[in-house]
């Protein structure tokens, strides 16, 4: 098993090893009790692992998934067929799909094939990939990767490996045999011509994505007896280690913030913009037809946009969203708004239940408060301990620029009220019986915590405003003007997004 990110070049790797078949008896029955009993462990400490099995074709990658799920209990894994791209999955971020994968606490996902195949020579156009993603492949998943384990989930990387003539070997037995014949194509046999090519792409894809922390392990896999105890004995290893981690947790440090210094932006923001009635109404028309125009544009040339709306309790995110909106094609968009997370988001990375709503091509989504929760909600309400939200900033960092990288048009919304103004639209709400809903215990707790969210908002101001995922405080004292800007502001973006 390679250590510390290190793998061998696969051209040093010697494929020549051998098992007896008893030996592989004796080995397996072992192997296979020893995974049997690692599930329920697995189960009981709310560990969830993903298992990526990657490789040449014809390796052995399905026979070997088959050997590994044997002993294990089918309620609590389940097995990913990634090979295909579906349209759906076209239109999205690359990672988009492998996000929707994840499994929840406790249980396994075995992945046959990965994100990390999609840039190879020849097939990004295929898989779907811009030029920008192609260009930060390697960073985009490694990211992926280290946010994933970072959050404690193990991820196991398995090559198989094959040499060239095994590998010809077995596509002609494959086709010989009629009930196996469909399971060999062009593409197949391309792969064992281009072997040489598709063997550097190779040793730089496992030397660019192995890290200490999600290091890849080859199998050799021309010996079907000895890959299948390697690749158990590897799995079994990983799954012990981190069971023994999460018993004998390491103490983590925490960033000491007495010398952060942030700007205090907010405290000085203008909030009282205004426009008149008859001025509003309008820019009102003039921009909602404009959104309807641009929506259709958006959908004949496949881009796409994120609008996240943040703000204080009662700034009138609501009534923005729906001017926003109303006259846009209601099939083009969605508007997600986000509470307090279910039982199912928090059995996955907290970033799971934003990405599976990233819209496709030719769509727009909107969300109703955001992933900034983490460094917002869950930092002043200490709902999440220090060190795991201050990694939220580049944690969402990262996740925007995959979305740019893809070519999603991304703004940020912050909705800017004093206190004076949100004090009277409390009030407002509590005495109105048709808005006396909107108000809540939750909201007059948050008024009183004004300075902590101001000061947690200017640092997400002052870390996460980048220029593909700006933020744009807006200035909502009066409503009309807020709708209005915001208004102005994504039909320019979309301009600009669509020339």
């Amino acid at each position: 098993m390679e250590n510390k990110g290190k793998s061998k070049p696969l051209s040093e790797v010697k494929l020549n090893k051998k098992m007896d078949k008893s030996d592989y008896k004796n080995e397996l029955s072992s192997l296979e009790d020893r995974l049997t009993y690692l599930q329920q462990k697995v189960r009981n400490a709310n560990l969830p692992i993903v298992i990526v099995f990657e490789g040449w074709s014809a390796s052995g990658k399905g026979t070997q998934i088959a050997r590994l799920v044997n002993p294990l209990d089918p309620r609590y894994f389940h097995v990913h067929t990634t090979g295909r791209v579906t349209e759906d999955s076209l239109m999205r971020p690359f990672l988009w799909r492998f996000w929707s994968y994840l499994p929840r606490r406790g249980e396994i996902a075995i992945l046959d094939k990965s994100w990390h195949r999609l840039n190879m020579p020849g097939h990004s156009d295929e898989w779907g990939l811009t030029s920008k993603e192609s260009h930060g492949f390697y960073y985009d998943v490694n990211a992926f990767e280290r946010q994933l384990t970072d959050d404690g989930l193990l991820l196991i990387k398995l090559f198989f490996h094959i040499g060239k003539k095994e590998q010809a070997s077995r596509f002609k037995k494959l086709e010989s045999d009629p009930t196996t014949l469909w399971r060999i194509n062009n593409q197949d046999w391309t792969q064992n011509k281009n072997y040489d090519e598709n063997l550097r792409f190779f040793e730089k894809l496992l030397k660019m994505t192995s890290t200490e922390q999600n290091p890849w392990h080859i199998i050799e896999s021309e010996c079907r007896r000895h890959a299948t105890v390697k690749m158990m004995q590897t799995i079994i290893t990983a799954i012990e280690t981190k069971l023994e981690e999460i018993k004998n947790p390491k103490q983590l440090p925490t960033q000491d913030r007495a010398n952060i210094i942030i700007p205090k932006v907010l405290e000085n923001a203008s909030v009282d913009e205004n426009i008149s009635n008859e001025r509003y109404k309008e820019q009102l028309i003039h921009y909602q037809k404009k959104m309807h125009a641009l929506g259709d544009k958006m959908y004949m040339k496949r881009r796409s946009a994120v609008i996240v709306y943040e703000g204080w309790d009662a700034a009138g995110k609501g009534g923005n969203i729906k001017r926003l909106t109303s006259e846009s094609d209601p099939r083009c968009y969605a508007v997600i708004p986000i509470s307090a997370p279910t039982r199912t988001e928090l059995s996955r990375h907290y970033l799971w239940r934003f990405m599976i709503h990233m819209p496709k091509d030719g769509h727009m989504t909107v969300f109703d408060r955001s992933w900034y929760g983490r460094v917002l909600v869950e930092r002043v309400e200490n709902l999440t301990p220090q060190h795991i939200w201050e990694r939220g900033y580049q944690e969402i960092n990262e996740m925007e620029q995959h979305l740019a990288n893809h070519g999603t048009t991304i703004l940020k919304f912050w909705l800017h009220v004093d206190q004076d103004e949100q004090l009277a639209r409390f009030k407002n709400r509590q005495d109105d019986p048709l808005k006396h809903h909107k108000i809540t215990d939750d909201d007059w707790r948050n008024r009183e915590k004004w300075a902590q969210y101001e000061a947690a908002m200017d640092e997400v101001l002052a870390r996460t405003h980048t220029p593909h995922a700006p933020w744009i405080i807006v200035e909502s004292n009066q409503k009309k003007y807020s709708r209005i800007k915001v208004l102005q502001t994504v039909t320019e973006a979309l301009e600009e997004a669509m020339r």
